[in-house]
């Protein structure tokens, strides 16, 4: 059986040049895949953050962070506080 943790995660690199993200994708599972990668690879899983560290964290890879962070909440990578101010990662996305 493949690994497509793997063979996912190559796909995904071929979105980032220079280490940057060169576009988010439209297709639904394809910017499922980027969303997972970012959150395995930007936030830590018993950590709290605030929307500024998130918003850093986020444009360290591409320039419109908020969209990359309402993606991340609406796909259940990254769950929100009701007032905004922290946000963590999830164990399991939304599905």
């Amino acid at each position: 059986m493949p690994d497509n943790r793997s063979s996912s995660s190559h796909g995904v690199a071929a979105l980032f040049s220079q280490g940057r993200l060169t576009t988010i994708p439209r297709k639904t599972a394809r910017r499922g895949q980027l969303l997972e990668h970012l959150a395995e690879t930007l936030f830590q899983p018993d950590r709290t953050y605030t929307e500024r560290e998130v918003n850093d964290a986020l444009l360290t890879v591409h320039e419109d962070c908020a969209a990359l962070r309402r993606y991340l909440v609406i796909g259940g990578l990254l769950a929100r506080t009701k007032d905004g101010v922290s946000y963590r990662r999830t164990a399991h996305p939304v599905v």
